[in-house]
C-alpha cells in the first residue's frame, strides 16, 4: 500500500527527472507578459480552468495557506508559487506539468492563457532572496551526446531540483 510520503517522494522524483522533456531547439521568446498588471490569483487562473478544471479548488487552497507570506510577498504571489508546487490526480492535469509542457512548445500561441498567472507567478520567484548552494537535477538518462560544453542551453520548463543528492539514488 502506497503512504502519502511514498507518494510525495515519487512526485517530487518525476518532477526533478523530467529534464529528458526539454526541446534541443532554441525555442521564440515568451513576450508581453512582464507588461501585464498584477493581478488576484483567481483572475490569474481564470483561462486554465478549460484545460485544468481543478486549479480553482487548489488555488483556492494555496490561498487560504498563504494567508502570512513569508520574505515580503503578497498573498496572491505566494499562493502562486505554492499553486504551481501542488500535486493532484491526473497528472497530467497538474499545474506545473501543463505549464512545462506548455512553455517546452514551439507554438508560442499555446502561452496565451498562462500570462497572467506566469506574470504572478515570476513576480513571487523575483522577489524571494538569492540562495547560493549546490543543487541536483536528476535523469535516468545519458544526455552528454545531446549537451556540449562550448553551447548555450535553454531548458524553458522550470527546473525542480534538490539539495540532496539522496533523494536521487
Amino acid at each position: 500500500m502506497a503512504t502519502a510520503r511514498g507518494n510525495d517522494l515519487a512526485q517530487h522524483i518525476r518532477r526533478i527527472t523530467d529534464v529528458a522533456l526539454e526541446p534541443h531547439q532554441y525555442l521564440l521568446p515568451i513576450c508581453g507578459y512582464e507588461k501585464l498588471p498584477l493581478v488576484p490569483l483567481e483572475i490569474a487562473i481564470e483561462e486554465l480552468v478549460e484545460f485544468l478544471p481543478n486549479v480553482q479548488s487548489f488555488a483556492y487552497v494555496a490561498k487560504q495557506r498563504c494567508e502570512e507570506p513569508a520574505d515580503g510577498l503578497t498573498q496572491d504571489e505566494s499562493a502562486a508559487i505554492m499553486l504551481y508546487s501542488m500535486g493532484w490526480e491526473p497528472i497530467d492535469e497538474r499545474l506545473y506539468f501543463v505549464l512545462n509542457q506548455t512553455l517546452r512548445s514551439p507554438d508560442r500561441r499555446k502561452m496565451n492563457p498562462w500570462l497572467l498567472y506566469l506574470r504572478l507567478f515570476l513576480s513571487g520567484l523575483f522577489r524571494l532572496p538569492s540562495v547560493s548552494r549546490t543543487v541536483y537535477r536528476g535523469v535516468k538518462l545519458n544526455l552528454s551526446k545531446s549537451y556540449s560544453m562550448e553551447k548555450t542551453i535553454v531548458w524553458w520548463g522550470f527546473s525542480s531540483c534538490t539539495t540532496s543528492l539522496n533523494v536521487l539514488q
